[in-house]
């Protein structure tokens, strides 16, 4: 089988991607990734997730990973040193929310050690096991500080967010970029915050280029990554639209195949390296 030539970097998204279904990370793929650690290779997590909420994630695979978070607000070293972090202003938040939103959205302000929300969402809090980053219910209407690392709504109803996402936009542009982790998801980051320019200063510190790196996504918050890397990979259970976005690039298999672990096994690793 043809391997991946002048690899030396493996970026990966959580949610959709890396995890399962069950937003877990199964045994076979972190057997790839300690031989991935095991043959030298640099590892980057990339996703839109919290770095406490993502920390406790990537601890299960027991090797040493940079963590950019907040999709590129924090960057964390893999000794959980902050490297960089970006955080919206204040009255930039309080102006993106002062709109029409509809009842059905929760609101969720990303701050340092905790996520304040408009109400208490069970669905989101499934996507922890075990609760290290912990909501605060808050009315917004009596917020004094607005300061968040990024602004995170969540609607069964992909419309009510489309129009959300407009709204927004339509008076804070100039500070704020969108992007949909998930159809149900619509997370608001400032201007200068992306995954790919947070992952270029990873590899830049330990001497790499994005050429040298493969990049695994699922969603709309993965394009600069997927389309930057020397390989871009979308998963096969990625949105119909995002797979238009990049038709250039391959799909492989779902996150409940083990897709990411599975084509890392078959085309980066020095030898066949499967389990079961």
């Amino acid at each position: 089988m043809t391997k991946l030539k002048n690899i030396k970097v493996v970026v990966s998204d959580l949610d959709g991607t890396l995890l399962n279904p069950q937003h877990k990370i199964s045994d076979y793929t972190k057997s790839i990734f300690q031989e991935l650690h095991n043959q030298n290779y640099l590892i980057v997590v990339a996703t839109g997730r919290h770095h406490l909420d993502a920390m406790a994630i990537i601890e299960t695979l027991e090797v040493p990973v940079y963590l950019v978070s907040s999709n590129g607000a924090r960057i964390h070293s893999p000794e959980k040193e902050e490297l960089f972090s970006f955080n919206l202003d204040s009255e930039v938040v309080k102006n993106a929310l002062n709109v029409d939103i509809d009842p059905a959205i929760t609101v969720v302000l990303f701050k340092e050690n905790v996520w304040q929300t408009n109400r208490i969402n069970e669905k989101l809090n499934a996507f922890q096991s075990e609760l290290k980053y912990r909501p605060e219910l808050v009315d917004y209407k009596t917020l004094e500080d607005f300061g968040a690392i990024k602004i995170f709504f969540s609607c069964d109803d992909h419309e009510k967010l489309v129009k959300l996402k407009d709204a927004i936009l339509a008076s804070s542009s100039e500070h704020l970029h969108h992007a949909f982790s998930l159809p149900t998801c619509l997370e608001f980051m400032d201007k200068a915050v992306d995954k790919a320019v947070a992952i270029e200063v990873v590899l830049e510190k330990e001497g790499f280029t994005l050429e040298e790196a493969v990049s695994f996504g699922d969603g709309f918050n993965d394009v600069q990554m997927l389309s930057v890397s020397g390989k871009g990979l979308i998963m096969g259970n990625a949105p119909a639209l995002l797979k238009d976005t990049l038709p250039n690039l391959e799909v492989i298999k779902t996150n409940a195949e083990d897709g990411v672990a599975r084509y890392i096994s078959s085309k980066i690793l020095d030898r066949e390296f499967v389990i079961g």
